[in-house]
Parts: structure tokens; C-alpha cells; sequence
């Protein structure tokens, strides 16, 4: 054994990683969420973690050389460049091993695997603390009341609930359907992303509806501050480290996941990886971990356990984004391909997130959240007793698709290719269960007014032309009107969902609300009221707000406007 990197191995890597305090929880019951036994089973989790991706990566002396040389190739390139705390502590670890490993013998090789997937491990592993779950409950809708309304909180506080914030995030969908489910088998919910707001909206509407909490994977980034910090890692949520692109941290990722699972804990993925930059619902989709239900149901079949997972489908739809002019400029200059891990948009700004608030409890409906029709790992629909279905209504063993001649079996590329098919279906259903929100058809209709009077000028060109394009108000209105008729007939159709505002709002009401809800929050107007007309403002926020509209567009439009609908829907491409 070489003394140089084992020794370092062992006083660097054994040592305990940081942890956040948490309360002493109390003893468990029975019929609480699967979630209250958490801590109780976290070093049997993490037991197993390890000895899964020990087994899977050691077997085999080149693979396990392989992925212990990737590791420390990465991290050292990571930290180097980081040059932080961080690095001071870990570089030179990172460098010896990488180093010393040509003179290790297979065995001080598989120690050191272990040792460093027990310390990725621990690192990503959350808690979930039931009292600090119960003082949450109590306390996140009064403080969000108190955030975006404080004049209204004496009243709040001798009620019961919180009636301001519960109208502001609306629930839609099999939501009853989607309890019983969740007393018989495991959700796996796959949601579309725009905000970093959407695993709080969500956590928040999940208790609310009665449904189960779950689990959930967060940037690392999120729990740079230590209130929020507090928070996340004793509610369930894990730590995903964006910046580290070791493949055998993805792989203990991917199998903490699956161990979650198969334990019965319910999960949440956002499928499309990252914030949609564009405002455009997702369609190119990263199904790594929400992968992981395939596999998850695989191993339990395998040893006999019966328990279903269903995947649930769900839109998160907002009237107004709180990162939108962060999100929209990143796409716009094509970093949005490439930087995965914004650290400085509006969520990182107390102030912005107040003046965020604060307009959101004067909007009549902030957000929509719309579940989907529950699927089995394979696309199947599921009816209410969790039993899968064929096109054609029978009910079908999902077992058999894991399975050869009766024998259910681990096979990656198999499940690989389940996860592909999930991932084509998605979209659709994204697609389909997508709720329009009136910011949004307003925006549209103002976008496309703007690319009929710029013909022959590219996008970027059309960003350019703030305060020069202006519409009628009377048109704006009619145009607005007509292109809700066919939403609504698109609706009656299937191929979309339509908000409560905009289906109950009269047009004029639609454009005074829209301009409203721009006002003010943005540091810059959308769009501007100038005597009789609606002068465009802001052609980067208008186009995030109607890349909603994308896939709709040639639908929405008159024969005036056609052309330009079909270039708005080339965006999507």
C-alpha cells in the first residue's frame, strides 16, 4: 500500500462531512408519510449506496481504475479552477491520488472507491426532521402573507389557514385519484421547471391537497444560504452538486435514487434538468434520475416486492416568473446552453424576491399547477386502483416488462430504452397539460404584432426594437378575444389547458391585467399604455412571456398574422 495517498485517503475522506443541526424528532406513527422514517433509515441507506456502487464499479480492476482516475482527473480541473475554501481543503488530496494510484493494488483501489462514495454519500443525503416539517407547515403561508402583504396579516393570523396565499396557487387535475395511489405505491412526480420557486410552490400545494411529501434533488448552490439551507436539507431534499462532473458522482446520484424508490419514498424529478431559460415548455428532456423508477421497480419486482411506481405528469404555470429577465437573456445569448448553474439571477436577491411577492398577492391567480394522468414506468395509464392499462383498456402486469420468461432481471440497456420512450411522451403531455395563463396570451398576441412589423428581420434583430412598435388598443383587445375563442377550442380538443383568469376575463379586463402585472416588479416595462396604443417596451420579457404560446401559435392565428405565427413557432426547433 502506498502510504502517501492512502494516508491521506483515510485522515481527509473518513473524516465527518459538516452537517446542518437539526431537532430531535419524534417517534414515528404509524400511518405518517413514508418520508417521517427517514432519518431513522439514512446510515442503512447510505450502507447500501455504497455497497451497490462498490459492487457495480469494483468487479472489474480497468473499470474500477477507470472511474477512480476520471473522479480525481475531474476534481482536480473542478477545485483548481475554483481556487476557494473548498480547494484549500481538498486539492491536494485530489492530486496525490490521482498520483498514486498506478501503484495501488486492486484492493487499496476498491478501499478507496468505497471510502470516497461514502463520502459522496453522505454529502447528498438529506434529512427529513418531522418537527421542523410541522413548524414549516405553520409557518410558510403566514410568512409568505406576511412577505407579500403585510398589511393583511393581524386579519390572517385569527383565521384558519391562510386563505390570501391559497388563492393565489391553484391545483388542478386527478389530485384524489393521486392520494389513493399514493397509499398503494410510490410517485415519482416529473414536473416541468421555470423557478426556483417551483419545489417550494410544489412542497407547499403537496400538503395542502393532502398529498404525500416527497423527495427531492436541489443545486448545492441553494443551500449557500443558511437559513434556506436549514430548510431544504431537513425537508427531504438532497444535495446535487452541478459542478462536479465526475462520472462516478453521477453514478452515485443516480443509485442513491434508485434506493429511494425501492424504499418506497416518494421522489421528485424536474425531467427537464434545469430551469426552461426560453419560458418555452421542455421538450428535449434529461431523464437521468427520473430514470431511476425503472430500474427502482426492476429490483423490487426481483425480490419479490410488489409495490407499484406511478409517474406523474405535472405543468407549473405562472403569470409571472421571478427570474424571467435573468432566464430570457441567458437563452438569448446562448449561454443557456452551456451554463447550467446561474448563481446570480433574481432568486438570489432578497429584494427582488419581496417586490416578486408583493405583486403576485395582488395577481388574481398566480400560479397554476396541473397534475397529470398518472403513468406506470413504462407510459402505461394506470386507473384508480393503480392496475396498468393497455391502449385499448385491459389491465396489464407491468411486471412483465422487466421480466424474461417470468423472470424479472436488471437490464441497463433495456431499461434505457424505457426511459427513452418515457422521455418521448413527456413532452407530449407537457404539451397538452400546459394551463395558458393570461400574461402569457397577451404577450403572444403583442409578440406577434411585432414580428408582422419587422419582416425580414431576425430575432435578434427584433430584440433591438424597444419603444418603436406599438398596437391599437381596440385591436390588441380584439385580437386578444379571438385567439382565447380557439385556446378554449383547443381545449374542448385536448391539446391544451386554459387559466382561470383568462377563461372567466373579459378581453379588455385581460390586456389592463397583463399591463398590470408587468408594472412595476420588472426593472423594466413589457409594455406601456400610450394614449391609444400599447407600445412594446421590452421585446426580451414579451418574448419569454409568449414562448409559452410556441407550439400554438400557427393555431392562434388569422390569415394576417400566419406568417408570423409559423416564424414564432420555428423558435421551438
Amino acid at each position: 500500500m502506498l502510504a502517501g495517498p492512502m494516508s491521506l485517503l483515510s485522515r481527509f475522506l473518513q473524516s465527518p462531512p459538516l452537517r446542518v443541526p437539526t431537532l430531535l424528532a419524534p417517534k414515528v406513527r404509524p400511518g405518517d408519510p413514508r418520508i417521517f422514517s427517514f432519518n431513522g433509515e439514512r446510515p442503512h441507506i447510505i450502507h447500501d449506496l455504497v455497497t451497490r456502487v462498490v459492487e457495480q464499479q469494483g468487479r472489474d480492476p480497468e473499470r474500477l481504475l477507470y472511474h477512480l482516475n476520471d473522479a480525481a482527473n475531474a476534481e482536480v480541473r473542478r477545485l483548481a479552477s475554483q481556487r476557494d475554501a473548498e480547494a484549500e481543503v481538498s486539492l491536494d488530496f485530489w492530486r496525490r491520488l490521482l498520483h498514486g494510484l498506478g501503484k495501488m493494488d486492486d484492493d487499496e483501489r476498491r478501499e478507496a472507491l468505497k471510502t470516497i462514495v461514502s463520502r459522496m454519500g453522505e454529502d447528498i443525503a438529506g434529512n427529513f426532521d418531522v418537527r421542523v416539517f410541522g413548524a414549516t407547515r405553520r409557518m410558510v403561508p403566514g410568512v409568505l402573507t406576511a412577505i407579500m402583504n403585510p398589511s393583511s396579516l393581524p386579519r390572517e393570523l385569527v383565521r384558519s389557514g391562510w386563505p390570501r396565499v391559497d388563492s393565489l396557487v391553484t391545483a388542478e387535475g386527478p389530485i384524489q385519484r393521486l392520494r389513493e395511489l399514493a397509499k398503494i405505491g410510490t410517485l415519482v412526480l416529473v414536473p416541468t421547471h421555470a423557478s426556483n420557486l417551483d419545489s417550494i410552490a410544489l412542497g407547499y400545494l403537496l400538503d395542502r391537497e393532502g398529498l404525500p411529501p416527497v423527495v427531492y434533488g436541489a443545486g448545492k448552490n441553494l443551500f449557500s444560504n443558511p437559513i434556506i439551507s436549514f430548510f431544504m436539507h431537513n425537508l427531504g431534499a438532497y444535495r446535487v452538486d452541478r459542478r462536479v462532473r465526475a462520472r462516478l458522482y453521477k453514478d452515485v446520484l443516480k443509485a442513491y435514487s434508485c434506493l429511494m424508490i425501492e424504499r418506497g419514498y416518494h421522489s421528485l424529478f424536474f425531467p427537464g434538468g434545469t430551469r426552461s431559460r426560453s419560458g418555452m415548455v421542455e421538450t428535449h428532456l434529461k431523464l437521468g434520475l427520473a430514470g431511476t423508477a425503472v430500474e427502482a421497480f426492476a429490483r423490487n419486482v426481483m425480490v419479490g416486492d410488489s409495490r407499484p411506481v406511478f409517474i406523474v405528469p405535472a405543468t407549473l404555470n405562472y403569470a409571472l416568473c421571478l427570474e424571467a429577465e435573468t432566464l430570457i437573456d441567458d437563452w438569448l445569448k446562448g449561454a443557456g446552453q452551456a451554463r447550467y448553474i446561474i448563481e446570480d439571477d433574481e432568486f438570489s436577491s432578497i429584494d427582488r424576491m419581496i417586490a416578486f411577492m408583493k405583486k403576485a398577492t395582488n395577481l388574481r391567480s398566480a400560479m397554476v399547477i396541473r397534475f397529470g394522468e398518472p403513468l406506470d414506468p413504462f407510459g402505461n395509464p394506470v386507473d384508480g386502483d393503480g392496475r396498468s392499462l393497455t391502449p385499448s383498456g385491459a389491465s396489464i402486469d407491468p411486471a412483465t416488462y422487466v421480466s424474461r420468461r417470468g423472470v424479472a432481471s436488471l437490464d441497463p440497456a433495456r431499461d434505457a430504452g424505457y426511459t427513452r420512450e418515457l422521455g418521448e411522451l413527456l413532452p407530449k403531455i407537457f404539451s397538452r397539460e400546459t394551463v395558458v395563463m393570461w400574461t402569457q396570451l397577451v404577450a403572444h398576441v403583442l409578440y406577434r404584432h411585432l414580428v408582422v412589423e419587422s419582416p425580414g428581420v431576425d430575432l435578434f434583430g427584433r430584440q433591438r426594437r424597444r419603444g418603436e412598435v406599438g398596437l391599437a388598443r381596440t385591436r390588441l383587445v380584439q385580437e386578444v378575444g379571438e385567439a382565447r375563442d380557439r385556446l378554449l377550442e383547443l381545449e374542448s380538443a385536448g391539446e391544451v389547458r386554459v387559466g382561470p383568469v383568462l377563461r372567466n376575463t373579459r378581453p379588455d379586463e385581460l390586456v389592463d391585467q397583463a399591463l398590470e402585472a408587468w408594472r412595476g416588479y420588472h426593472t423594466k416595462p413589457v409594455a406601456r399604455e400610450i394614449g391609444s396604443e400599447i407600445v412594446i417596451e421590452d421585446p426580451n420579457l414579451l418574448l419569454y412571456y409568449q414562448n409559452r404560446l410556441v407550439g400554438f401559435a400557427e393555431a392562434l392565428a388569422t390569415p394576417d398574422t400566419l406568417a408570423a405565427a409559423r416564424e414564432i413557432a420555428a423558435l421551438e426547433a
